[in-house]
């Protein structure tokens, strides 16, 4: 059988990370608020996909730093777990997440009884700090969906992460690199989607990156194709 043959091929990029300082901090649930309204992007986003870059998400930890500072530090179980509840997925554009943190806090301070606000502790303040990512060319470029899932095997989990999170917020679309090019530019719209619905609260990185593996190489043998070894 002959493989399909991408309208485009896909490239695939990796990313490093460099985290900085911002100088900016909070002490309690008000500053909070102020500075999550003023700061840059590259801060709130930080602060909210920080879990996502990492190898192991262990839970019961918070998908946020907000969540984990207002829950640990100031004690406030009742805010913490609606900042919790965030799905930061659900959302492609920093300003949309942001106003969804923001407003949540708001809320809930407006329903707060001041005299259950409390003021974090010398040394616990929240520190923002905020993001700077540097974007790599690898060497891997798919045309057919069997050299994709060759290279989808060697590239690294920061290339994953690249590819599936960060491209939601650079395309502006609710979906992820590998899935607009697998319908766009391979026909492949029911594997697409299904690599769309991967729950990251629930996968690792590298738990992931096996997941899809797996999805197209079931895709593969679907089409009578033979792809090597099998996961």
């Amino acid at each position: 059988m002959t493989l399909k043959t991408a309208s485009q091929p896909f490239r695939f990029y990796t990313r490093l990370n460099l985290v900085e300082l911002t100088g900016r901090r909070a002490k309690n649930t008000a500053e909070l608020l102020k500075q999550i309204e003023e700061v840059e992007d590259a801060v709130i986003y930080h602060h909210t996909h920080r879990f996502l870059q990492q190898y192991q998400y262990l839970s019961p930890e918070p998908p946020n730093d907000f969540a984990y500072w207002v829950r640990e530090i100031l004690d406030d179980p009742v805010l913490g777990e609606l900042l919790q509840s965030i799905n930061v997925c659900d959302y492609d554009s920093i300003s949309a997440l942001r106003k969804k943190i923001a407003d949540t806090i708001r809320n809930h301070l407006a329903s707060a009884r001041k005299s259950s606000l409390k003021t974090a502790p010398e040394g616990g303040e929240f520190y923002f700090l905020k993001s700077r990512p540097f974007i790599f060319h690898t060497p891997y470029e798919a045309r057919t969906l069997e050299e994709f899932l060759t290279h989808l095997r060697e590239v690294s989990i920061d290339s994953l992460y690249f590819h599936l999170f960060e491209a939601r917020l650079r395309l502006g679309r609710s979906t992820n690199d590998f899935s607009f090019w697998l319908e766009t530019s391979l026909g492949e719209a029911e594997l697409a989607e299904k690599i769309c619905r991967l729950d990251p609260y629930t996968h690792t990185l590298a738990g992931l990156k096996n997941r899809i593996v797996v999805m197209i190489s079931k895709r593969l043998k679907e089409e009578d194709v033979t792809v090597g070894r099998d996961y």
